[in-house]
């Protein structure tokens, strides 16, 4: 059973059916109006209890991405063309696979980057880098360079997900994970606003200097070991950022 499998067999049921759901509105299936399944026909059809159901609803509603007109039913909100997703996990991240796609167009390679061997806390200045465009309904919103470890990048150095010009349905740490010894339980982020690079530009079609929102994150697993460091260049016109923030404890 592969790493993907088990994570499917202990995920809630809730979250399996607002997953599906938030699948089809990616794929246009609810636009113009088109009034979502009743908790009732969606109870029915994941053999799930309607308060299962209800749950999903509620994440869903919270993110933005639909909501419910009392005595006409739930609907889609319309997201302007931009990519919306909903982050306050390490399984978000990995979802990301659900509904876009991965397109390397810059194999996995050993160079020497001190700054980001210091961010991975390495002894040594070489890392592995690997860049790829996210697409969602076919348009590029992100590029992102992931630096690794040289014992990391081992792991996945042959995975044909990381040769150039290959798309997949993958996220790196999706990749990695059911190689490590350790799950990945953290991601240390900052977000920042900054002008479009050459490279960035060019794969994602904008002026150079565009405003860009770049997110870095720097994944650890549970015995503290730096895995991954992710810079990323999104595009603000196709891409919408939100996270829920709860009160601790509960």
């Amino acid at each position: 059973m592969n790493g993907r499998e088990r994570e499917r067999e202990t995920e809630p049921a809730y979250q399996l059916v607002s997953k599906q759901l938030r699948e089809h509105i990616a794929a246009g299936k609810y636009r113009g109006g088109i009034k979502l399944p009743t908790e009732f026909e969606l109870a029915e059809q994941h053999g799930v209890s309607r308060q299962t159901v209800r749950r999903a609803f509620q994440d869903l509603v919270a993110e933005g991405i639909v909501y419910r007109v009392p005595g006409r039913g739930t609907f889609a909100a319309e997201s302007d063309g931009r990519y919306l997703r909903q982050l306050g996990s390490i399984e978000d991240l990995m979802n990301l696979s659900t509904d876009t796609t991965m397109e390397v167009v810059s194999p996995l390679r050993r160079r020497v980057d001190i700054e980001a061997a210091s961010r991975l806390r390495l002894d040594t200045d070489l890392v592995h880098t690997v860049v790829f465009r996210r697409r969602h309904d076919d348009t590029p919103f992100v590029l992102t360079t992931v630096y690794l470890p040289d014992e990391i990048a081992r792991l996945v150095v042959d995975a044909p997900e990381m040769s150039e010009g290959a798309v997949s349905a993958y996220t790196i740490i999706g990749l990695l994970e059911p190689h490590l010894r350790s799950p990945i339980v953290e991601a240390a982020q900052s977000i920042t606003v900054a002008p479009a690079p050459a490279d960035v530009a060019r794969e994602l079609g904008c002026p150079e200097g565009h405003s860009m929102l770049r997110v870095d994150r720097l994944y650890s697993d549970s015995e503290g070991r730096t895995v991954e460091l992710a810079v990323s260049y999104f595009l603000p016109e196709h891409y919408t950022y939100r996270v829920t923030l709860r009160r601790g404890g509960r």
